[in-house]
């Protein structure tokens, strides 16, 4: 088991092109770090440094106390599982998941004891004698992770490993990935593009954009207090709503003006702006589509049409254009719709919408930092 440390790692490539830019990070031991971003945003690129697939153009990467810059990979004490699964296709299962071990002129019945137990930890033990196109892609993904498991490593390395699976399999392994966690009680570095594998799998989520952190911390924390526009957008699904408006401090007391409508700030969110002394003036206003609601006879509420109602199963999705044509989406549970409310949710309905103040997320429309950050 080791820790990571990465300080002030930088990549830049032949093209002069910077595609991580002062990456400062220490992972503890035995704890799940998931890098996500759009792509692009260097995650892989990170990944790969650490991994010593990559050239360290500035900066260090320590693992377990040890700078390992200059180590080739398999002198790193890591294990890599690849998007693709990276199979030899000629060699059986149990074959696949033993070669490193064989490779490093390890006892055979070392290698079988290893290779059967990884084997019956991921529920892959009747297929070791297939080949790799015999399988699902799921049960490939399995194989790639028990050849990694079987090198005892100190860490961890995934890069995007459910990326090929359909969602169903996705939401299967993700599950699979927890268990396995638990089993293994090692270093986990793991990179996704998907923000749900992020705040599923991770102890803390480090969210980049082009090259650079934008946040690093727990699911709760980056979900509840985002420090920015783009993680704010980035973090929850769909992504949270944004409307430009105004903030109002009248008398010690807050409020926010969208679309015409006053509503009052309320609850911890109200004393956080007084604590931060924040003034009146124009923000963007930042309210998640779950935490918006139906309004019924309540007079501060903000009239809009609906434009698209999605069935989700349990909830529904309804994109609403309010009458200044803003676009906004509302998550409404089913189960608090009578039939005929659910039937009446057609294209052209009219609906008046509304949020609490403690629900909302508050933006300086210039620096798109968050203001209670």
């Amino acid at each position: 088991m080791a820790s990571v440390k990465l300080t002030k790692v930088k990549k830049i490539y032949d093209n002069k092109v910077v595609a991580v830019h002062d990456f400062d990070l220490e992972i503890k031991d035995k704890e799940f770090v998931v890098f996500v971003g759009p792509s692009g945003c260097g995650k892989s690129t990170t990944l790969r440094m650490v991994a010593g697939l990559e050239d360290i153009s500035e900066g260090t990467v320590e693992i377990d106390g040890e700078v390992v810059n200059d180590l080739q990979p398999k002198d790193r004490g890591i294990a890599m599982v690849f998007q693709n699964y990276a199979l030899y296709p000629h060699m059986t299962v149990y074959d696949n998941i033993a070669f490193s071990l064989r490779l490093s002129k390890t006892p055979e019945d070392v290698v079988y004891e290893k290779v059967t137990k990884a084997a019956e930890v991921l529920g892959i033990t009747e297929y070791l004698t297939r080949k790799p196109r015999a399988l699902s892609g799921g049960q490939r993904q399995r194989v790639a992770i028990g050849r990694a498991m079987v090198r005892d490593s100190k860490v961890f390395l995934m890069d995007e490993p459910l990326s090929n699976l359909d969602a169903k399999l996705r939401n299967q392994m993700r599950a699979e990935i927890i268990l396995l966690r638990q089993k293994l009680n090692t270093t986990f570095i793991y990179v996704t593009h998907d923000q749900t594998e992020a705040m599923t799998l991770g102890d803390r989520i480090v969210i980049m954009k082009d090259g650079y952190i934008m946040q690093v911390g727990t699911p709760a924390e980056v979900f509840d207090m985002p420090n920015n526009l783009f993680v704010a957008g980035f973090i929850g699904a769909p992504q949270m709503n944004f409307i430009n408006t105004e903030l109002l401090c009248e008398n010690g007391k807050y409020y926010v003006t969208p679309f015409g409508v006053k509503l009052p700030v309320e609850g911890e969110k109200a004393e956080l702006l007084a604590k931060k002394n924040v003034k009146s003036g124009k923000i963007v206003l930042g309210v998640r589509p779950e935490h918006i609601t139906l309004a019924k006879g309540n007079e501060a509420a903000i009239p809009c049409s609906l434009l698209v109602n999605e069935m989700m199963g349990s909830e529904l999705h309804l994109h609403v254009s309010t009458e200044d044509e803003t676009a906004l989406i509302v998550r409404v549970p089913t189960i608090n719709l009578s039939t005929e409310e659910r039937s009446s949710l057609v294209n052209g309905h009219k609906l008046s919408v509304t949020f609490e103040g403690k629900a909302m997320h508050f933006f300086d429309p210039n620096t798109e930092a968050n203001l209670l950050v």
